[in-house]
């Protein structure tokens, strides 16, 4: 479902801040050793790698600079446990998940449900189009509103 976005999704991303997210990895080559070696030295306990030179964390100011991902803004705060997932997913999706759990949805039901939009396509389907790209490049977890 999810390689390169659509030029019809763009202004939706660009609007919630993920046009950066979206465009990561087009132009660069992602060494699978590299990254396996990486996770080996991860340490979650302490949230830093562990390297032959020492422990090294990566910080948010590194993700902005790296990534040219912005990182200004509210910080999402709001206590989930409660929420009601399958109506917050109908509100954004327009269709409810029979299996959601604690806000996780599988990456397989969104790719059967949302079809990349064409031009005969309307705005509706287009911003949840949107809406389901950005769940799966964030992992699945539900998320604000774009509106």
């Amino acid at each position: 479902m999810f390689g390169p976005s659509s030029p019809l999704i763009e202004n939706y991303l660009r609007k919630a801040r993920f046009w950066h997210m979206a465009t990561i990895g087009r132009a660069c080559k992602l060494d699978p050793k590299l990254i396996s070696a990486l996770i080996e030295r991860w340490r979650h306990e302490t949230h830093t790698f562990h390297l032959p030179c020492g422990e090294c964390t990566i910080t948010l100011e590194d993700v902005h600079l790296q990534l040219r991902l912005p990182v200004d803004g509210y910080a999402v705060t709001e206590s989930a446990s409660s929420t009601d997932w399958g109506a917050v997913c109908y509100e954004l999706l327009g269709v409810i998940l029979d299996n959601i759990n604690g806000g996780q949805i599988e990456m397989g039901w969104l790719r059967d449900i949302f079809p990349k939009p064409d031009n005969d396509s309307i705005e509706l389907e287009r911003l949840r189009y949107a809406r389901a790209y950005i769940l799966e490049m964030i992992g699945g977890y539900l998320m604000s509103d774009l509106s």
